[in-house]
């Protein structure tokens, strides 16, 4: 089972390339916030475990997040494998997953960072704006609607996140670098790491990840 995980600050386009590298390697893509509302919606004995600390605004502790994991690596993964999108976020989940693909016999691959410049991220987020009724998602410098303020798919008006304020953003990116520098040198230390290029186009972006796997002689599907 091949396992990758994407790291990247928000608005690095993790999500995105995530998809994609999911799509071309033929692995599951795993979004732990998308993951938990599924298990939620599904009424799951761990969905609603997790339900109690969300309706209160907590967080999800670790334990059941990697149980939930666990849960899927065996259903899902073991002939597939996954791509984990912005999990783990600190050192001590990382250790977790380590112990976890350890106990189900499988290991992980690699670990990729989508650098990108700190004032690039602020000038994304400040600039995006979604729909409130289909959840499509623009940006007044790279993406904008044809009709500004109104989503091209059902004429609904864009909204402003409250959380993608300058100041708000900068505070994320803050706290995104406290928390994954450490990450960073733990798996740089273990010859998993690899650092790529943020910027340009979503197919530049997937083609230096692609290529960068590719050179690391872990990823013999991956075509560029």
């Amino acid at each position: 089972m091949r396992l990758l995980i994407l790291l990247g600050a928000p608005g690095s386009g993790k999500g995105t390339q995530a998809k994609l590298l999911a799509e071309r390697l033929g692995l599951v893509h795993l979004s732990t916030g998308d993951f938990l509302r599924e298990e939620v919606r599904r009424g799951t004995q761990l969905g609603n475990q997790a339900n109690q600390y969300m309706n209160t605004g907590e967080l999800v502790p670790d334990v059941l997040i990697l149980d939930m994991i666990k849960t899927r690596l065996v259903s899902d993964g073991m002939n597939r494998g996954f791509i984990f999108d912005g999990f783990p976020r600190t050192v001590a989940q990382a250790e977790g997953l380590g112990r976890l693909v350890d106990e189900v016999g499988a290991g992980i691959d690699r670990v990729i960072n989508l650098a990108v410049d700190d004032e690039v991220i602020v000038g994304r987020l400040t600039a995006r704006s979604t729909c409130g009724v289909c959840g499509a998602i623009y940006n007044d410098v790279s993406n904008s609607p044809r009709r500004a303020g109104f989503c091209d798919k059902d004429d609904a008006a864009l909204v402003r996140r409250s959380d993608d304020s300058e100041a708000v953003v900068r505070n994320r990116l803050n706290v995104y670098h406290q928390l994954t520098k450490p990450l960073e040198e733990y798996y740089s230390r273990k010859g998993l790491f690899l650092k790529v290029d943020g910027h340009g186009t979503t197919d530049q972006v997937l083609t230096r990840v692609l290529t960068s796997l590719a050179a690391s002689g872990t990823n013999d599907r991956a075509q560029v």
